[in-house]
């Protein structure tokens, strides 16, 4: 398999993720493609060869084979890589569908842009991105309990004991390097293991700035708000002391002439 390739397709999402995102691809394909291709398939190439078993019958060997090792540990890797990397490509292709989006939107419209930054998390992108991670974290974590259900945990034992049809009784078999097969798998495991840690931390963050973005947006509605309606209440009684109503004024000075004019009268009579 050409896992050179996945990279390059992969690391393309990495200007639209997050630092976490960021240090997540790097482990995956540190961590885990890396050491998966350089020596876990090294470590595993034997393991069929080199099984054995204390019996001469015909069949016995292949039949236990195949009870204790029901899918090679090579294979289901391989298969949890390709699920867990998968999920960034909605990402990609999501801002892929905006450029083409926005790029028939300004042959329409000449200068003008639908999106200004195609590749900013908001909106239906925030959802995949958030989706992606959810699908990422939920397929390391279901390989997991598949590996520890299928092999009853994730230690390799040295001798094994199988009884199944047709060997003649109960035969012993011995797997080849359990040692060094038990590092990498355990290895291979706390990978995964931190591999999820990341996607929970990544969409912790996610939530928390998206979180954070709604108060601050709420406060700073509630304070226009409250501004617009000090500005309502306080414009009456501004213009109610500061310009005094000149009606009102002839109308007082009318009175008090009228008055004037009525104590002289009342002199002279």
């Amino acid at each position: 398999m050409n896992w050179s390739a996945l990279e390059v397709l992969i690391s393309g999402v990495n200007k639209y993720s997050t630092v976490f995102g960021r240090v997540w691809l790097s482990m995956v394909f540190v961590f885990r493609v890396l050491v998966f291709v350089v020596a876990a398939q090294r470590v595993w190439g034997d393991e069929n060869k080199d099984f054995v078993c204390n019996t001469a019958q015909p069949g016995c060997v292949n039949v236990c084979y195949d009870h204790i090792f029901p899918i090679s540990h090579i294979r289901l890797w391989a298969l949890q890589l390709i699920f867990v990397t998968c999920p960034s490509l909605m990402v990609v292709a999501h801002v892929k569908y905006r450029e083409e989006k926005d790029k028939k939107y300004g042959a329409v419209h000449k200068g003008s842009h639908l999106y200004a930054n195609p590749g900013k998390k908001r909106g239906g992108l925030w959802w995949t991105y958030l989706l992606s991670l959810i699908f990422k974290a939920g397929f390391d974590a279901a390989f997991l309990y598949l590996l520890y259900h299928i092999y009853e945990g994730y230690d390799m034992p040295r001798l094994t004991k199988c009884s199944l049809e047709p060997c003649p009784n109960v035969v012993d078999c011995y797997i080849s390097r359990p040692t060094e097969k038990k590092i990498f798998t355990i290895f291979m495991v706390v990978s995964s293991a931190c591999c999820i840690f990341m996607c929970i931390c990544e969409m912790i963050y996610l939530v928390g700035k998206r979180f954070k973005k709604l108060i601050a947006a709420r406060k700073e509605h509630d304070r226009e708000l409250f501004i617009e309606q000090h500005n309502t209440v306080m414009t009456p009684l501004t213009s109610e002391y500061a310009k005094p109503d000149p009606t009102a004024t002839s109308a007082n000075q009318n009175k008090s002439n009228s008055k004037a004019e009525e104590a002289s009268t009342s002199k002279i009579m």
